[in-house]
């Protein structure tokens, strides 16, 4: 359905960019950190952390960093393609039919940043297949995307419900977590929390759990002298065997592939 003609990751505090209106490509922008500005048909739009932005085909923007600001984003260029069927709700996807930007701050933005993230280093790494499963992870992107969009406007206390049980998992993610847990957080069944979690994040309560962990132990991993078996420890697993397992699971590597990358002092 679509095809990535063009991807980028840019960082830092010193950055612009342009585009010239083009008939083809849409561009799906994904802020990692900081902040950045846009400039779409006279418009300024602050672009921050967790905020993805859907600038339409036929479409000229331009955009930069802001000064003493630190950003990073991931800029995916792209055509559709083989398009059928369009009357059918279970083949249509209304963002690419947009004809106006559009930022969407989304409760998936974990699950499609690391997806996103993936594609991108297998890009860098040149692996077989890479630019399809770029286009798949973008694809996938996009689809959650149009959920949330379709959800709207979402209520209030769906909303507070989600932020609470996330920044509970972010605060507590070392120790066991479970439905009964973020149930007693919102005040509702856990079941409730299960699925309610589950419908707007794109993630069981189990696997945003250990994609948090996993990103602290990654840091770990790439930044400190702490072994294996500690860091493990340190995230919530008591099994340095299942804490292996889940590592190369969720990113593709073992452990001691990132050890043996540390810099040697």
């Amino acid at each position: 359905m679509i095809a990535v003609t063009s991807w980028k990751k840019v960082q830092g505090m010193d950055w612009f960019d342009t585009q010239e209106e083009h008939a083809e490509l849409h561009t799906i922008v994904v802020v990692t950190y900081g902040k950045c500005v846009y400039w779409i048909n006279d418009e300024r739009i602050v672009v921050s952390k967790g905020d993805f932005l859907y600038i339409p085909s036929s479409t000229a923007y331009y955009s930069k960093s802001i000064p003493t600001v630190f950003h990073e984003q991931l800029i995916f260029q792209f055509t559709v393609y083989n398009y059928v069927n369009r009357t059918d709700p279970g083949n249509n996807l209304p963002l690419l039919h947009y004809k106006r930007w559009e930022i969407i701050h989304a409760a998936v933005y974990e699950l499609c940043i690391d997806r996103l993230r993936t594609a991108v280093k297998e890009l860098e790494d040149q692996l077989a297949y890479a630019h399809l499963r770029c286009a798949a992870a973008l694809l996938e992107t996009i689809i959650l995307l149009n959920r949330e969009l379709d959800m709207k406007p979402a209520a209030v206390q769906t909303t507070t419900h989600i932020i609470k049980m996330k920044k509970y998992i972010e605060q507590y993610y070392k120790q066991p977590i479970s439905k009964q847990l973020l149930g007693d957080v919102i005040d509702r069944t856990p079941n409730y929390a299960a699925s309610l979690f589950k419908n707007h994040t794109g993630q069981t309560i189990s696997e945003y759990v250990h994609s948090i962990r996993m990103k602290t132990a990654l840091y770990l991993l790439e930044n400190s002298l702490l072994s294996i078996s500690e860091i493990a420890d340190y995230v919530g697993y008591r099994d340095v065997s299942y804490f292996q397992r889940i590592f190369k699971r969720l990113l593709g590597a073992s452990p001691t592939e990132y050890i043996q990358d540390r810099p040697k002092n």
